[in-house]
């Protein structure tokens, strides 16, 4: 058991709720266990200037942490994102661009922002699952307002971590398992089962292919929890 009371193969608690600000075109807030990400997608009729012309849109992220998410204060980013909010909030964008069909969407821009607002691990992974879902609601409102004639999302994408911890294969990291995990890994995969992307690092020593597999079998348990849980949101 895992000092939450888990056992290796289960998920921490997850719930998302939509609509979350009336100001957005699309917003969820996801809970993970104690992680929170509030994710708001923007509409704008415009694309950077290299798909200018092109007919294609653009789909892309920004991530941050608010000061007081972590049990001490981390200062704000005021002048640009550190190294690490750069790195997965490219992450988001590429994970999210994999499932949107660009020339359906024209020439427009949709912008998930992604602040964390409580940090227990597994932040990364929950901003992506839950932008999807903002990214969703924006994208049913462009077809309903007569926008779009289709909906340019051809899949679902949802994220989650697994680790080895005491030699242990884990699924859905919290922070206390995430610090001492011999081995660190982000899986992004579509609703059909298909990888998007795989953040694998041996922290302590290395992992064999067995250990390998163990963790992608985990993934994909969580992840299509995940999905079902999207789908019921988004149903709803």
């Amino acid at each position: 058991m895992r000092t939450d009371g888990r056992t290796p193969d289960q998920m921490r608690p997850v719930a998302i709720h939509t609509d979350y600000l009336l100001t957005a075109e699309g917003s969820a807030i996801i809970e993970v266990g104690n992680t929170r990400v509030l994710c708001a997608a923007s509409v704008e009729d415009t694309v950077p200037q290299f798909l200018r012309g092109s007919g294609k849109g653009w789909v892309t992220a920004e991530y941050a942490m608010l000061p007081r998410a972590t049990t001490t204060r981390t200062p704000r980013e005021v002048n640009r994102p550190s190294g690490r909010s750069q790195e997965i909030q490219r992450l988001i964008g590429r994970s999210l661009r994999s499932v949107v069909d660009m020339r359906a969407l024209g020439e427009r821009t949709i912008i998930v922002d992604c602040d964390v607002l409580q940090a227990d691990g597994g932040t990364r992974t929950a901003a992506i699952t839950g932008a999807f879902v903002a990214l969703s609601i924006a994208m049913r409102k462009l077809v309903e307002f007569g926008r779009l004639k289709s909906n340019p999302i051809r899949d679902h994408v949802a994220a989650v971590s697994v680790g080895i911890v005491g030699g242990e294969p884990m699924l859905d990291l919290a922070y206390q398992e995430d610090s001492r995990a011999e081995v660190d890994m982000n899986v992004v995969m579509t609703g059909g089962g298909q990888f998007i992307e795989v953040q694998a690092t041996a922290e302590q020593k290395p992992f064999d292919d067995e250990q390998m597999g163990r963790l992608i079998g985990l993934a994909r348990r969580g992840i299509a929890q995940l999905v079902e849980i999207q789908r019921g949101v988004l149903k709803a």
